[in-house]
């Protein structure tokens, strides 16, 4: 009686593992290649020479003043896709506050930020650490800063700010915002830095 209740189990067992662990996803990753090839890549950013830059699903930091800069990230020293995190601080943590501050008084100095109309995401960390994307109130703040140093128009880098805000998905899902690698890289391409010194060298 044992033997007639073992066997059908270990059948079904390995059945449903050769089903579920073989046959189901080589269907999927091969629709996938075939259907969505670049998603299924993984988004990757390419560049010139076909060298890797990124990818547009996972930020990376930018800190130079000539670049737009992504929000803080938590995640190991900061971008780190191995130690994707929050802060996990509460709205009591004294910690919080102090690098909500720290924050806040960088946005004032670098970016003529004013106290009490800084966009939340500017002094405040995603959950994963690898938000790719800024609000457009952010990426607008920075125009200023950005032009600037790259010797640009003010209103020109707006407007390739505005060209780049990617809308809500179907129309209601999740809010506008700006990929801040895809925002550098038609910066760099549009505005690009050996111009600007070019120019102060004549």
């Amino acid at each position: 009686m044992l033997r007639n209740q073992l066997r059908p189990a270990i059948l079904l067992t390995l059945l449903l593992c050769v089903i579920t662990g073989f046959i189901y996803p080589g269907i999927v990753t091969g629709l996938a290649q075939i259907l969505f090839p670049h998603q299924a890549n993984g988004s990757l950013v390419v560049g010139a020479g076909g060298r890797v830059l990124g990818s547009s699903l996972i930020g990376q930091s930018f800190s130079r003043p000539e670049y737009f800069h992504p929000r803080p990230s938590a995640a190991g020293a900061g971008y780190d896709d191995t130690l994707s995190s929050g802060t996990n601080l509460g709205p009591t943590s004294a910690k919080l506050d102090t690098m909500v501050t720290t924050a806040a008084d960088s946005a004032v100095k670098q970016e003529g930020a004013v106290r009490g109309q800084i966009p939340s995401d500017m002094v405040t960390s995603s959950a994963s650490g690898l938000d790719p994307h800024i609000s457009p109130a952010n990426a607008l703040l920075q125009v200023a800063r950005v032009a600037r140093v790259r010797g640009a128009d003010p209103a020109a880098v707006q407007a390739l700010v505005t060209r780049s805000i990617e809308a809500r998905q179907l129309g209601v899902l999740g809010e506008a915002r700006v990929n801040v690698l895809m925002l550098n890289l038609a910066l760099d391409k549009q505005f690009p830095m050996h111009a600007v010194a070019s120019a102060t060298a004549r």
